[in-house]
């Protein structure tokens, strides 16, 4: 029994050890406390988005806006919905969407977040 507990917890400290914190700039999600934030989902081709975060923060390029992990990579989402989903865990709920013209062609959604 305490050779099934020593290593269930092995398991449970090396699962751990590889979960990334999610940031923007450098800031941690978990850290940004503000009370609306900005979500512009970028199609990254297949099936895959990046998410843009502006909570106010002062950028010099637009992919310092990207959300990422600790190792500085994109994090990719399955969809909109998705991203959407993964920042309801972060205390903000939707709050208005509105569309941003890329071109005379094109646009995309942009959705606002409210802090619960």
């Amino acid at each position: 029994m305490k050779k099934l507990i020593l290593a269930a917890a092995l398991v449970a400290c090396f699962g751990l050890s590889r979960a990334k914190a999610q940031n923007v700039n450098g800031f941690k999600l978990s850290d940004i406390k503000v009370e609306y934030i900005e979500v512009k989902p970028i199609y990254n081709g297949g099936d895959t988005y990046i998410a843009r975060i502006d909570y106010g923060q002062k950028f010099k390029r637009p992919k310092e806006l990207n959300v990422r992990d600790d190792d500085g990579n994109d994090l990719l989402f399955n969809s909109q919905m998705d991203c959407l989903n993964k920042l309801k865990g972060y205390g903000y709920e939707l709050f208005n969407t509105y569309t941003d013209q890329i071109d005379k062609d094109s646009s995309r959604p942009v959705y606002v977040l409210k802090r619960k």
